[in-house]
């Protein structure tokens, strides 16, 4: 079970004051499929983010914003949401690889 703390939630969509729990055991089943769905809809989040952290800084190159500091925050919680991404990424492939060096 992965539970995420209001620090690192804060950066996921539809983080709230309930933190997220991921691979849980609630009164209903949840399969792999699910948790699959939850993993694209993370990474598709931290593909908008990248997106709108680019398009702001366009703006800022062009002339079109000049605030700077939203240019900033937006590139920084990109960069944040992007290396937690990575962070997962690494963990269930060390996972894995756990997984498959066990003896039968």
């Amino acid at each position: 079970m992965i539970n995420l703390n209001a620090n690192v939630g804060s950066i996921l969509p539809n983080s709230g004051s309930n933190q997220q729990q991921i691979g849980a055991a609630d009164n209903k089943q949840n399969g792999f499929s699910d948790t699959i769905k939850a993993l694209e809809k993370s990474i598709s989040s931290v593909d908008q983010s990248q997106q709108t952290s680019d398009m702001s800084v366009k703006d800022l190159l062009t002339g079109q914003n000049n605030d700077i500091t939203s240019v900033v925050a937006a590139a920084a919680k990109a960069d944040m949401s992007f290396k937690l991404l990575v962070g997962v990424r690494n963990k269930l492939i060390e996972a894995y690889k756990q997984t498959m060096n066990m003896p039968l």
